[in-house]
């Protein structure tokens, strides 16, 4: 062991985006010979792969930021969170004593102003910044971060946002893309392209992640005489249990074949077995994970034109924008795809290559290591600078 401790701060235990790059960062840090304690508000399918990794788990009921929570009738709850959670902390940090305490997204935001006091350097890493939440929610929810000694983003819709909100934190805020792991041989895609034409919507169930407007693009195609099968990989945000038994209904009211496959931690056997990836979000992504993996699994990705995806993907030849909330533009590009099919599966493998390149995780973990103060250039590591 180097002898060092960084103390991960994390407000979900699920495994999605940003969760997913908490893996990622604790990979890195594991594999640099580091101690690492990850923080989380309960149990949930994160801790098994924390504990996997070789990470030590700490249950700590802290506050945890929320648009919700940030309105004012919401702040006698956040308050009394609040403090409970000032004392958790400080006494989890007086019993580790880390070096480093690596905060994994804006929503906790006791860690940076404890840490400080506790004298403790610490890292903000903020994958999220909603611009829907408004520049006086997204300020108070980034004010904290200020007593970080170094702040990471994942995208530059991330950094602008911030900007608007705060631009003392955005001045001094550094991007580091997010490191995406890939199955090092993908199977090609079907050719030639036979019906039905097989679809997928992989993410949370929410309107703003927009599965409805998958569930109607592809209804739209059918009701025409196009055959399309469409999967939906994922489930509903909490709080949105009721959007989810929307989907269903959706699905039953129209004559589509739907699978419902509920949360999968492997999403590489389902791009595997479809033709293109729907990623119809609403509204602005700060980045887009699940079609960064669509393009590394040599599938064409179909995106809303929002400045998160378009930044993610935009540029490659295998994805294709479409307008916001657009069912009818999502279903059009769907059918021109599978029009020109060859064309279409030529491009992947470019698309491919360059989205390797982008989110190469091997950098992206030895990033995340360095940020964290440890210097892997001997053989038992340093504290760095």
């Amino acid at each position: 062991m180097t002898g060092r401790t960084v103390l991960v701060a994390h407000p979900g235990t699920g495994l999605y985006g940003a969760d997913r790059m908490l893996l990622e960062s604790v990979h890195g840090l594991r594999s640099a010979d580091v101690r690492v304690v990850v923080a989380l508000p309960s149990i949930g399918p994160l801790v098994a792969e924390l504990l996997r990794l070789g990470a030590e788990v700490e249950i700590v009921r802290t506050l945890a930021l929320s648009a919700r929570l940030l309105r004012p009738r919401a702040w006698p709850t956040a308050a009394s969170v609040s403090v409970l959670g000032i004392v958790r902390i400080w006494r989890l940090l007086g019993r580790l004593r880390p070096d480093t305490v690596y905060v994994s997204t804006s929503g906790v935001p006791q860690w940076p102003l404890i840490a400080r006091a506790r004298g403790i350097r610490s890292i903000s890493h903020i994958h999220e910044a909603p611009r829907s939440d408004g520049r006086r929610v997204n300020r108070l929810r980034l004010l904290p971060h200020l007593a970080s000694h170094r702040t990471l983003v994942n995208s530059q819709y991330t950094l602008e946002t911030i900007r608007r909100a705060l631009p003392s934190l955005a001045r001094r805020a550094e991007i580091v893309p997010n490191g995406v792991v890939s199955p090092e041989h993908p199977p090609l895609p079907r050719e030639p392209l036979e019906s039905p034409l097989r679809v997928l919507y992989m993410g949370r169930f929410s309107p703003r992640k927009g599965p409805d407007l998958a569930l109607e693009a592809a209804t739209l195609l059918q009701l025409e005489g196009h055959q399309v099968q469409l999967t939906m990989l994922g489930e509903p945000a909490e709080g949105f249990e009721w959007f989810d038994r929307q989907l269903r209904e959706q699905a039953c009211a129209g004559d589509l074949e739907v699978e419902f496959a509920g949360f999968q931690q492997d999403v590489w056997p389902f791009l595997a077995d479809v033709d293109v990836l729907l990623a119809p979000s609403r509204f602005d992504e700060a980045f887009g994970n699940s079609a960064v993996e669509a393009v590394l699994a040599l599938r064409p990705v179909i995106a809303s034109d929002t400045s998160g995806l378009r930044e993610a993907v935009g540029d490659y030849r295998s994805v294709h924008l479409v307008p916001v909330g657009d069912a009818r533009a999502l279903a059009n590009s769907l059918l021109a795809v599978s029009r020109s099919w060859s064309t279409t599966v030529r491009s992947l493998a470019s698309s491919r290559a360059e989205a390797l390149r982008r989110h190469d995780p091997g950098t992206y973990r030895s990033t995340i290591v360095r940020a964290c103060g440890v210097d892997t250039s001997g053989p038992h590591g340093s504290r760095g600078p």
